[in-house]
């Protein structure tokens, strides 16, 4: 078979470029004032976003997970919803259900709180397997199947799960096809001294998430996420891309490397990153950046390979295949 010939893009217009830094430029702002977080973290839950991905912070408790979520939705003029995962919780209490409508003889669908904007979806390793499963479909085909019928999630649509490392009783592992959906694993870190002094100053009284007001709507995110599809990445590096996600494969300490969604999922955010830049074509530095939080919870270590991190095969990785 001959190769795709491939397609000359057209160039972004600056005016393009210029509007999608201002959009996420104005939510991290907005986010800074309510929440203390790394501007590493607050760039890659942006870039998540623009990739039409989703995000899982798995940290310890009471370092801001659910703020950093509640901060985002209310930067953006969009629904929000939150589901909090309990072993109780059914497929059906997060996609939504049939309901027998009497007065018209007929069964309607009622949908759940995944048809939202930005799901907050909170502990989710709480949740059975069985419920874990149901969101699936949602993240991956942006659609949710009942009773053979299809209804379409809305745009923007986000996921955003947290889960807690330390504490295990009560809880279900997420499976490796669930961990999959999720564009990047974070983690949020303790802040320093002077932050978290600053901290006690400015939330001792009252949440300062609920003073955020929107400052994007809907219609600014899907056009920021539309310009960040047509940013370009060279055949070179695809082809980067490819040669990182075989070395992880054929890495001894590895049983399971970075899978072909992997790579499309790192190609999106490398892409949306350039943008967030002011650039219309990705570099090597993006893919660089957003490697490891994109490829490491996609990673499943040999047994003997115990105490290795995998962001240190992640590492290793960069540092044996030459940039472009």
């Amino acid at each position: 078979m001959e190769p795709l010939e491939e397609a000359v893009p057209e160039r972004l217009a600056q005016a393009e470029i210029d509007t999608a830094v201002s959009v996420a430029r104005r939510i991290t702002e907005n986010i800074r004032k309510a929440v203390q977080v790394r501007d590493e973290v607050l760039e890659h839950v942006t870039v998540t976003m623009l990739s039409e991905g989703h995000i899982l912070v798995e940290d310890y408790p009471g370092v801001g997970k659910t703020a950093l979520a509640r901060a985002l939705s209310r930067s953006i003029d969009c629904q929000f919803a939150r589901v909090q995962c309990t072993a109780d919780l059914l497929p059906a209490d997060i996609i939504g259900t049939q309901i027998y409508n009497q007065r018209e003889s007929r069964f309607e669908f009622r949908p759940g709180p995944i048809f939202a904007n930005v799901v907050l979806v909170d502990e989710v390793n709480r949740a059975s397997p069985k419920t874990q499963s149901g969101l699936l479909e949602c993240m991956q085909e942006r659609q949710v199947t009942v009773e053979a019928m299809s209804h379409e999630l809305a745009r923007p649509f986000l996921v955003f799960a947290t889960q807690n490392p330390v504490e295990y009783e009560g809880t279900y592992p997420l499976p490796e096809a669930q961990v999959d959906r999720f564009m990047v694993r974070l983690s949020l870190g303790y802040p320093t001294a002077a932050e978290e002094a600053g901290m006690l100053m400015g939330h001792e009284s009252h949440d300062r998430v609920m003073d955020l007001e929107p400052v994007a709507d809907r219609a600014e995110i899907v056009d920021a996420v539309e310009t960040a599809h047509r940013v370009h990445a060279s055949r070179a590096l695809r082809e980067y891309i490819v040669t990182l996600l075989r070395r992880t494969r054929d890495d001894d300490r590895t049983e399971l490397g970075a899978s072909p969604r992997a790579g499309l999922m790192l190609l999106r955010a490398a892409k949306a990153r350039a943008l967030v830049h002011g650039r219309d074509h990705a570099l090597p530095d993006d893919v660089q950046a957003l490697a490891d939080p994109v490829l490491s919870h996609r990673i499943m270590l040999a047994p003997e390979a115990a105490g290795v991190q995998r962001s240190e095969i992640i590492r290793d990785a960069i540092a044996a295949v030459p940039a472009l």
